[in-house]
C-alpha cells in the first residue's frame, strides 16, 4: 500500500513541490522572519518553470546558468528603472534579451520565460529591498532548489523515467483496447481512425519524452539505468506490433460470419492489455514482473487462422499477437537498437546569429511575449498601478505556445482565478489566527499540486487562495488585493488571447501543407530502407520512428488546425482525410518493417520496380503539395493500375506495397483538391512551399 502512496506520480509531485516551497518558510517562520521565508518560496516557481527540475547530466551546470539569468534579470530590471526606463520598454528588452535561449535548444530555451518571471517578482519588491538582497535572495533560493532536488532524485532513483515508462505502458494498453474493441465496427475510417489517432499521438509523445530523459541520464551502464532502457525497448517493439493494420474490413467481417474470430480476438486483445497494465503497475511501484503467457489463448486464434487459409485476417492477428505475447512474458526486445542519437545544442555564438535573423522563430516567439508584457505594463501604468506585476504574471502564465493552447489556459486561469478571490475573501473575513493560516495554505499547497496537471482550472482556485494569505500575512491588507487582482487577471488574459491572434500567430492551418510534405519525404526514406534490404536493425527501427513522429507531427498540427478561426473549413476536412489515408500508409509500413526483418521475400528486381513506383507516387504527391499548378497530370496512373492488373500477390509484403500504392494514389487526388480550397490570404499567396517555410 505505501508503494502506491509514495510511488504514485501526483502524490509525488504534489509532495516534492510542497516540501521545497514550504521548508525556507518554516525555516524564517521558526526565525521569526516569516515575510523572508515567503519571499524565497517565489524562487523555487522560477526554477519549475526554467526546468531546471529535469533530471540531467549537466545538472549543476545549468542550475548556475539559471542562478546567473536570474541575478542579470533582477538586476538589470532594478538599474533600468533606476534610470527611468519606462516599464514597458524594460520589459521588452529584457524579452528580447533573454529569448535567445530559446535558439540554443528547446529545454535552454524555458529559462526564458523563467528569467522574465523573475523580473515580475522582482518588481514586486524594487524599492522595498536593496538591490543586493534582492539579487541575493535568488542565489539563495537557485542553491536550495538545486541542492532539494538533487537530493530528492538521489531517494527516488530514475522516478522520473519510471513515470514515463509506466505513462508508455499504459497508452499502449488503451491503444490495443480502442482498436479492437469495435473490431466489426471499424469500417468508416471517418469515425473510427480518430480515436485510434488521438492514442497514438499519446504513444508517441510518451516516446519522445522517455527518449530525452534517456539522454539526460549519467550512467547508462548502470543495472538499473539498463533494465528501465531494455524495458523501453520492448516498448518500442510492442509499439511496432500494436499500431500495426490489416485494413480490409469486408475480410474482417467475412471471417467473423464464418467463425467465432470476433469474440477471439477481442478476448486476447483484452488479455494483451490487462498485462501491459500489470507491467505499468511493476515499473512504477518497483515490483518485479509475475511470469506470464498465453499460449492457450493464442492457440483459438491460430485454429481459425489454419481453418480459413484464404482469409489474411485471422493470420495476420495469429502472427502479431503471438509477437507481442513473446514480448510480455520474456521482457527482452525482439531486436537489438541503437537509440536515437544525443541531440547537442547549438553554441551560444551561432545561436545568437541565428537569434538575429528575421526569419528566427526564437525571435518571433520572444518579440510577440515582448510586445504583449509591454502592453501589459502600459496598460498598468495608465490604471495608476506603479507595480503591474500580476497582469505580467497572467500574461507569462497563460501565454502557451498555439492558439489552443493560450485559449484553454486562458478559461482555466480566469475561472480559476476569479473563484479563488471570491472564496479568498471569504475565508479571509473569518480572521484565522496566523498558524491556522499557515496550516491551511500548507494543505491548500499540496491539494493544488496533487491535481494541477489533470485539473489546472481546479488548482488555480487554490494558488489563489494562497496567494491572498501570503499577501494578508506580509501586509495585513489581503482583502484590498481582491477586486484589483480579479480586473488584472481579465486584463492579462484578453492581452495574451489578443497577442495569440495577431502577434505572429503560429497558425497550424499555415503549416499543415509543410509538414504533410515532410511527412512524404520520411516515408520515402523508410521505404528505401526497407527495399535496400538493410541489415542495419538499428537504422531500419530509427527511420521507423522517424515515419511514427513526422505523422504525429502532422496529425497534431491538424488538431491544431481544427480548433483556429478564420480558416476554410472545407480544406481542412480534406486535409484530414489526407491525414487519415497518411495514418494507414505508416500502419503498413509498420507492418512491412517486421517483415523485412523477419522474412524478406522480394527478389532485389521486384524489390526496385516497388521502390520505382512508391517513389514516383510520393514525389508527385509532394509537387502537388509544393507548387501552385495545375492538377491535371495523370502520369502516375497507369503505375498503379499496371500494379492492381496483377495477379493476386503471394507474399503480405506485395500486399501491402499495393495498398501504399493506392494511398499515395488517392493522397494525390485529395492534395489537388484540397489545394483548391487553401486560404486565399497572407502566406497561403506564396507559391512555393519553401517559400512558404522560410516565411515561417
Amino acid at each position: 500500500m505505501w508503494r502506491r502512496v509514495i510511488y504514485h506520480p501526483e502524490v509525488n509531485y504534489a509532495l516534492r513541490q510542497t516540501l521545497v516551497l514550504c521548508l525556507p518558510v518554516f525555516l524564517f517562520w521558526l526565525l521569526g522572519d516569516l515575510p523572508t521565508g515567503f519571499l524565497l518560496s517565489l524562487v523555487p516557481a522560477c526554477c519549475s518553470i526554467g526546468g531546471l527540475d529535469t533530471p540531467h547530466k549537466h545538472f549543476f551546470k545549468r542550475l548556475a546558468i539559471g542562478a546567473t539569468l536570474f541575478v542579470i534579470s533582477s538586476v538589470l530590471l532594478q538599474f533600468l528603472l533606476l534610470w527611468s526606463v519606462p516599464l514597458p520598454l524594460c520589459m521588452l528588452i529584457l524579452t528580447l534579451l533573454f529569448g535567445v535561449t530559446a535558439e540554443i535548444s528547446p529545454l535552454y530555451g524555458r529559462l526564458m520565460p523563467a528569467a522574465l518571471v523573475t523580473a515580475i517578482f522582482t518588481l514586486g519588491m524594487a524599492g522595498n529591498l536593496p538591490i543586493w538582497r534582492v539579487a541575493l535572495l535568488f542565489v539563495i533560493g537557485t542553491v536550495w532548489y538545486g541542492l532539494f532536488i538533487r537530493l530528492w532524485f538521489r531517494l527516488w532513483q530514475e522516478q522520473p523515467m519510471r513515470e514515463s515508462l509506466s505513462l508508455l505502458y499504459r497508452q499502449l494498453a488503451y491503444y490495443m483496447d480502442e482498436k479492437y474493441s469495435l473490431l466489426t465496427q471499424h469500417t468508416d475510417p471517418e469515425k473510427a481512425l480518430p480515436p485510434l489517432l488521438l492514442r497514438q499521438q499519446q504513444v508517441m509523445d510518451t516516446i519522445a519524452l522517455v527518449y530525452q530523459q534517456i539522454y539526460m541520464i549519467t550512467n547508462l551502464k548502470h543495472p538499473r539505468h539498463r533494465r528501465l532502457i531494455q524495458a523501453f525497448q520492448v516498448a518500442l517493439d510492442l509499439q511496432e506490433h500494436i499500431t500495426v493494420s490489416l485494413h480490409q474490413p469486408g475480410e474482417v467481417q467475412k471471417l467473423v460470419e464464418q467463425s467465432q474470430a470476433e469474440a477471439v480476438i477481442r478476448h486476447n486483445a483484452k488479455t494483451i492489455s490487462h498485462r501491459l497494465q500489470i507491467l505499468a503497475d511493476d515499473i512504477l511501484y518497483h515490483r518485479r514482473p509475475v511470469p506470464f503467457n498465453m499460449n492457450s489463448d493464442l492457440s483459438a486464434l491460430e485454429k481459425i487462422a489454419h481453418h480459413h487459409p484464404n482469409n489474411p485476417v485471422g493470420a495476420f492477428c495469429y502472427y502479431h499477437f503471438s509477437r507481442i505475447a513473446h514480448l510480455l512474458s520474456r521482457q527482452k526486445p525482439l531486436y537489438n537498437r541503437t537509440l536515437m542519437p544525443i541531440q547537442s545544442h547549438l553554441p551560444f555564438l551561432l545561436a545568437l546569429k541565428n537569434y538575429c535573423s528575421l526569419k528566427s522563430v526564437a525571435l518571433k516567439n520572444a518579440a510577440r511575449i515582448g510586445i504583449t508584457l509591454a502592453a501589459g505594463a502600459g496598460i498598468g501604468l495608465t490604471l495608476n498601478l506603479p507595480k503591474p506585476y500580476w497582469i505580467l504574471m497572467t500574461i507569462m502564465v497563460v501565454s502557451q505556445n498555439g492558439y489552443s493552447a493560450t485559449r484553454i489556459r486562458i478559461q482555466h486561469r480566469s475561472l480559476g482565478t476569479m473563484i479563488g478571490i471570491l472564496a479568498g475573501g471569504a475565508i479571509l473575513h473569518l480572521y484565522y489566527s496566523q498558524n491556522l493560516m499557515l496550516v491551511l495554505m500548507l494543505v491548500l499547497t499540496f491539494c493544488s499540486y496533487l491535481i494541477v496537471r489533470k485539473n489546472y482550472g481546479i488548482a488555480v482556485i487554490g494558488f489563489t487562495i494562497t496567494a491572498l494569505y501570503t499577501l494578508q500575512i506580509i501586509s495585513n491588507s489581503g482583502m484590498n488585493y481582491l477586486l484589483p487582482r480579479m480586473i488584472d487577471t481579465v486584463i492579462g488574459c484578453i492581452l495574451a488571447f489578443a497577442s495569440s491572434l495577431w502577434l505572429w500567430p503560429q497558425w497550424q492551418s499555415a503549416t499543415l501543407r509543410r509538414n504533410a510534405h515532410s511527412a512524404l519525404e520520411t516515408y520515402q526514406q523508410h521505404l528505401r530502407q526497407i527495399f535496400n534490404m538493410t541489415n542495419d536493425v538499428a537504422e531500419l527501427a530509427y527511420t521507423r520512428m522517424k515515419v511514427n513522429q513526422a505523422h504525429n507531427t502532422l496529425f497534431t498540427a491538424l488538431n491544431q488546425a481544427m480548433q483556429e478561426p478564420g480558416f476554410n473549413t472545407r480544406y481542412l476536412a480534406d486535409m484530414r482525410l489526407w491525414v487519415t489515408h497518411s495514418q494507414f500508409l505508416v500502419e503498413h509500413l509498420n507492418a512491412m518493417t517486421t517483415i523485412a526483418r523477419d522474412q524478406y521475400v522480394l527478389v532485389p528486381t521486384l524489390a526496385q520496380e516497388y521502390l520505382n513506383a512508391c517513389e514516383i507516387l510520393i514525389q508527385t504527391c509532394q509537387q502537388r503539395l509544393e507548387y501552385d499548378g495545375p492538377s491535371g497530370d495523370n502520369s502516375i496512373l497507369p503505375i498503379v493500375e499496371s500494379e492492381d492488373n496483377d495477379e493476386l500477390s503471394e507474399t503480405s509484403m506485395e500486399k501491402h506495397i499495393e495498398r501504399i500504392l493506392a494511398h499515395l494514389t488517392t493522397m494525390h487526388t485529395i492534395s489537388s483538391l484540397a489545394w483548391q480550397q487553401r486560404p486565399h490570404h497572407g502566406m497561403w499567396l506564396k507559391r512555393k512551399l519553401r517559400e512558404e517555410g522560410e516565411a515561417d
